[in-house]
């Protein structure tokens, strides 16, 4: 009997950027609604075809979306704050992107927010689980009500069905959006409204169903999370109520990103017809299975990982799956990914000017496919001849393992060199903070920003000619010299107290360092989703790390050279460099990133040694490493710190250590945030209303801290009261020596007409707190 092989997710995007383009067109006003849609329909189709002409068997509809499926879900059940001006019924595109990305007033936002008078800010973001992805973090009332306005599974699977091509429709499973939403009041949580949301989910499985689906496929990776004994209970209810509702309807309830492990009873009691569960990142799940999968569940087993980019053992992974499928029987099992092929690029066979020797370990997405098709294949034709099925296979990792360019000796021995001085900084940071505040003699709420400035047109056309040989050298570094000196200059004309070179010369925070690193590799076309319309080409860490030469030095001291006001040193964090690349799987990702953090500890010393007395490392992606799982954090959290230790210390107490964290829950790893011991950390906090604060405010964070004022994620420019309103708040729990005044967030992928108000209102802000103080002070005095 043929195996049948299964999608869970393809990427959106396009191989070309498609999607990227048509949004950017929409929102500009340079093409209408209907470009758009094409667009986007033109995307689906092309999707469906390939996987069907892959040999997909279950393909999946619904798993398109023009910002966020988490967005998509929380427009589709109406679950849509009433700053937006909704009142019922189908949701317009114009309310949908007011919620990602916030509206600058007019129109229907113009009812948000009333007193600034600035249209309605974007919902938050925030990481989906431990990826690089963000999403939009739905918002519950205490009197949410639900409705389906538009059933757009629906409309997928029947989009598909005129092509001739059969779907699964791909829908985000009710505990899960609960699970990832946010509570509008206090004392409030989202699993209360499960009542209200299943009869639209209800609806929706019921039209699928009348329709013609015989199956859906339900995510609910919240089932790989540490659940309480009320949200395991609620499954059991949500899912009885579905079954009723409609009954011919088949589920395949995905998991994905971990091991189900203490939910699993949970999940096999549940009345669904099939159950997802992730083999790359828990291959032990396979025994369990073996042991207590009812003979009739449909198992969809994720063998394919659906995170990283290197080509899978398949020979291994064959051996590994083989005991469960004979146990289990064809029928009843189906191969797919280990979770969406959203997280990966789209196809290697794009890829003309990587090395052809890395090229032989890697799978894109489209390769994954033909991966899968492979080993339904061998399953088919039986283990005898497995070994011809997968001959290259076995002959790619061969190679990998033996590679010189993966081994470098001198890496490893560095490695080992590492003792405890090289671990903290020689004083506490007490000591540190006078000695900084007297060398740098900055006012009460020092202004700045957190590095990058806005890539204009004319960045990037500079940068694709030079890179096309269409401008020399030498008349690019004027280019860029111009851009830099421009940005000083502006800057100390709105009279930012701590400057920034604004990073014209980097593509990206990751990929400037690791193309100046040995261990990694760059692409041409592996664009993957970050969040919208926003999408990132992680490097490739396939061998060991090291820095061959400074990085960014010249730049910081051409920079300084042009002001008396200190400029930023501006590094990437190992953790993030680690975190944002796709990893190689051949060493603990613990010695990735010490290998890493002792490249940037290279350059921290010579920035040190070249006079620069401020440096900010960013961290942006510490958290987003966490495990999932509570029980797996701390040996996470050691070795992460560890690595901005080994980066950070070995400099002198006069050199200020800067660091900075975005879109993350800081609450639960404060311990691990004081140990890192930085001397300034900043954080978004404007689109939370400074509620992330509060992780700080309540623990007695000595430490000093820029919590961020601006969205940069939004194009509304905040005003001066918007931002004073938050710094106040800030103020609440901290003391005015603490504070820094700063965006969220990097601004590079703002435009200069956004970026010069915002910023001269934030300055603004920042005076008008200090002149408050003062009077204050001269009151009380």
């Amino acid at each position: 009997m043929t195996i049948t092989t299964a999608n869970l997710g393809f990427p959106r995007i396009g191989a070309k950027r498609e999607l990227k383009f048509a949004l950017e067109r929409y929102w500009a006003g340079k093409s209408g609604v209907e470009d758009l849609l094409t667009t986007a329909k033109g995307l689906r189709a092309k999707n469906w075809t390939l996987q069907k002409d892959k040999g997909i068997n279950v393909i999946p509809s619904n798993d398109f979306s023009l910002y966020d499926h988490v967005l998509d879900t929380a427009v589709m059940v109406g679950a849509i704050p009433a700053a937006y001006g909704w009142k019922g019924g189908p949701v317009d595109l114009d309310t949908y992107f007011a919620m990602a990305r916030g509206s600058q007033g007019g129109g229907h936002a113009s009812c948000g927010h009333a007193e600034h008078g600035h249209g309605v800010p974007a919902l938050e973001m925030t990481k989906w689980f431990d990826t690089n992805y963000h999403y939009m973090v739905p918002e519950f009332t205490v009197d949410q009500a639900f409705e389906l306005t538009a059933n757009r599974p629906l409309e997928a699977f029947l989009e598909a069905k005129a092509l001739g091509i059969h779907t699964r429709p791909v829908i985000l499973g009710p505990l899960t959006f609960l699970k990832l939403g946010k509570a509008a009041q206090d004392g409030m949580s989202p699993l209360s409204l499960l009542g209200r949301l299943l009869p639209v989910y209800a609806k929706l499985l019921t039209e699928l169903a009348q329709a013609g689906a015989d199956w859906v496929q339900v995510d609910e990776p919240c089932l790989v999370l540490d659940l309480s004994d009320a949200e395991r209970a609620a499954f059991a209810h949500a899912y009885q109520t579905l079954r009723t509702a409609a009954p011919s309807l088949k589920v395949m309830l995905a998991t994905y990103f971990g091991a189900i492990g203490d939910n699993l009873a949970v999940a096999l009691k549940l009345p669904v017809a099939g159950l997802h569960v992730d083999l790359a990142r828990a291959p032990q799940q396979v025994a369990v299975l073996i042991d207590k999968a009812p003979a009739d569940l449909v198992l969809s087993l994720g063998i394919i990982d659906g995170r990283n980019v290197w080509r899978a053992d398949l020979a291994g992974l064959f051996k590994r799956i083989q005991p469960l499928i004979e146990a289990h029987g064809h029928a009843k099992v189906q191969l797919a990914p280990s979770s969406s092929l959203l997280h990966v690029p789209i196809d290697l066979a794009l890829e003309t000017a990587v090395d052809a020797e890395l090229v032989s370990w890697l799978a894109f997405a489209t390769q994954k496919l033909d991966e899968l098709a492979l080993l339904a294949k061998a399953f088919d034709t039986g283990s005898a001849q497995a070994n011809l099925v997968f001959a290259t296979s076995i002959a790619a990792a061969n190679a990998r393992l033996t590679s010189v360019k993966v081994h470098d000796p001198l890496v490893a021995g560095r490695l080992k060199q590492v003792d405890a001085g090289m671990l903290k900084r020689t004083s506490p940071f007490a000591k540190r903070q006078k000695l900084q505040q007297q060398k740098l003699r900055l006012p009460l709420f020092p202004t700045t920003t957190i590095g990058s400035f806005p890539q204009t047109a004319d960045v990037r056309k500079a940068r694709s000619q030079h890179a096309k040989g269409a401008l020399s050298y030498v008349d690019y570094q004027a280019f860029l010299e111009r851009e830099t000196e421009q940005a000083i200059r502006w800057q100390e004309e709105i009279g930012i107290d701590v400057l920034v070179h604004g990073e014209f010369e980097r593509n990206d925070m990751v990929q400037y360092f690791g193309e100046q690193l040995c261990g990694f590799a760059f692409t041409q076309h592996a664009w993957v989703q970050s969040y919208g319309s926003r999408y990132v080409r992680p490097p490739i860490i396939y061998g060991d790390v090291s820095r061959p030469k400074p990085m960014t030095v010249s730049w910081w001291k051409f920079a300084q050279s042009l002001t008396s006001k200190t400029v930023k040193g501006m590094l990437t964090g190992p953790v993030t460099i680690l975190n944002w690349s796709f990893v190689r799987d051949d060493l603990p990702r613990s010695t990735v990133c010490k290998q890493i953090a002792l490249a940037i500890r290279d350059e921290i010393h010579d920035l040190a040694e070249a006079g620069a007395a401020m440096i900010q490392i960013d961290e942006a992606a510490l958290r987003e490493g966490l495990p999932l799982r509570r029980a797996e954090w701390k040996a996470y959290l050691d070795w992460a710190v560890e690595s901005f230790h080994l980066c950070s210390t070995g400099v002198p107490d006069e050199t200020q250590i800067h660091t900075h964290m975005c879109y993350s829950e800081f609450n639960d790893i404060m311990p691990a945030i004081a140990a890192m011991d930085a001397d300034v950390i900043s954080i978004e906090t404007s689109r939370s209303k400074m509620e992330l604060l509060t992780a700080f405010t309540g623990r007695g964070y000595p430490n000093e801290i820029g919590p961020g004022v601006y969205d940069i994620h939004s194009p509304r420019v905040p005003s001066v009261a918007e931002m004073v309103e938050l710094l106040d708040k800030a103020s609440e729990g901290l003391v005015a020596g603490q504070i820094w005044v700063n965006p969220d967030c990097g601004l590079k992928t703002r435009k200069w007409e956004e970026v010069k108000p915002a910023l001269v209102n934030m300055v603004a802000a920042a005076v008008e707190l200090r002149t408050g103080l003062e009077r204050r002070r001269a009151v009380n005095s």
